[in-house]
């Protein structure tokens, strides 16, 4: 299978297993336990449908909608995800410059593996940073004033992590970061020399967020659920969401709110928005899927503060079906990694592309000229 044959989300998955060594593909793919959370993301989907009107005169339309007071070319987000480089060599830098070239928010990771600084420098497109609480308030502080000196656009508090989910696919393939060659995994390295050569011979990896407080080498690796269980705060409460709202000062997102109850207590600590997200059903196991959970948050909020449908997304229609449901915008992590991982810049592209084609045909098929004419009419639940 090559790039060309790509025509959906799914095509960059299959792409993407083929390339890579399993332990690393099974890090983007797998989720905690049964990984039925992951499942539901996109199959709640299926659960609504489109109710299209015909004789619109739909032969210019405008996908753009705002996004916490930026532009954005499509009501779609680059869910910030961590250690893009140890998919794909060029890593964020990838995305990034995929994400100026379609004009959409683009994520990083307080787990990226490259630096605010750098893609600050890159690309003039919005930028979230996705700040994961450390216990270590030095390293909090010192990752908030870089963002602030490289001048982001917002900070996504996420708070879906107070422990690692359990994600069985990495326990049984050993996988950490930076990945661990031990006599049990070397054997799928092997098997994929160049994705092997490209992690040894080209730029060391970092992890360039955490450096300063945190030395990310191969003398500390570890999984992404134990780090998340022995390096973040499990304090962390509504008051210190507050502070680090004050703190920053700029456009304020929470990451990981599902229930009502939560979404209103972010209006009253004056966040911008919130992403309705279960973490790419990683933590826990069972939860519902943002699309469910979507109709109770806006009836909650909607209106008094931005809401994006984070999970799940493969296909034009879901991002449709999300504004329908009164979301601003729906947003992704695994539908652009598995693109990178297949292909780097080229297939995060290719994929946006295919969205973005996909987004303007069923907004032309709804008979919508511009999205905010995506209402809750238009949807009938199952």
């Amino acid at each position: 299978m090559r790039l060309p044959d790509c025509h959906n989300i799914d095509d960059f998955r299959r792409l993407a297993k083929a390339r890579l060594p399993w332990p690393v593909f099974d890090y983007i793919d797998g989720a905690g336990d049964d990984e039925l959370t992951k499942a539901r993301n996109t199959a709640a989907y299926a659960s609504a449908d489109l109710v299209p009107n015909v004789l619109a005169g739909v032969e210019t339309i405008d996908t753009s909608c705002t996004i916490m007071g930026r532009k954005s070319a499509l009501p779609l987000v680059l869910s910030p995800t961590a250690l893009q480089r140890v998919f794909h060599w060029q890593g964020e830098r990838a995305v990034a410059r995929a994400a100026e070239k379609f004009g959409l928010w683009c994520g990083i990771s307080s787990l990226a593996t490259v630096s605010v600084e750098e893609i600050a420098d890159m690309i003039s497109t919005p930028k979230l940073f996705q700040l994961y609480v450390h216990k270590d308030k030095g390293l909090n502080a010192s990752m908030i004033e870089r963002c602030k000196a490289a001048k982001f656009d917002a900070i996504a508090l996420t708070v879906d992590t107070i422990v690692g989910g359990k994600r069985e696919r990495c326990l049984r393939s050993g996988f950490a970061s930076p990945p661990r060659f031990t006599p049990s995994s070397v054997l799928s390295y092997a098997t994929k020399p160049r994705w092997a050569l490209d992690y040894l011979l080209r730029e060391k990896f970092r992890m360039p967020m955490l450096e300063t407080h945190f030395q990310a080498d191969s003398r500390h690796s570890m999984s992404v659920g134990d780090y998340f269980t022995s390096m973040l705060d499990q304090n962390m409460d509504w008051d210190t969401a507050a502070r680090i709202r004050q703190d920053w000062g700029g456009i304020f997102c929470l990451k990981g709110v599902m229930s009502a109850g939560d979404a209103r207590r972010a209006v009253e600590i004056g966040a911008d928005a919130i992403m309705v997200s279960n973490h790419g059903g990683r933590q826990l196991d069972g939860s519902r899927s943002p699309f469910d959970q979507l109709r109770e948050i806006v009836d909650a909020v909607g209106g008094e503060i931005e809401i994006i449908c984070d999970g799940g997304v493969r296909r034009g229609t879901h991002v449709v079906k999300s504004l329908c449901a009164g979301a601003t915008a729906a947003s992704g992590g695994r539908l652009y990694l598995y693109a990178l991982a297949a292909a780097g810049q080229a297939g995060v592209e290719r994929a946006l592309e295919i969205m973005q084609d996909e987004i303007v045909r069923d907004m032309k098929l709804m008979g919508v000229t511009g999205t905010g004419q995506l209402v809750p009419d238009m949807l009938r639940w199952r």
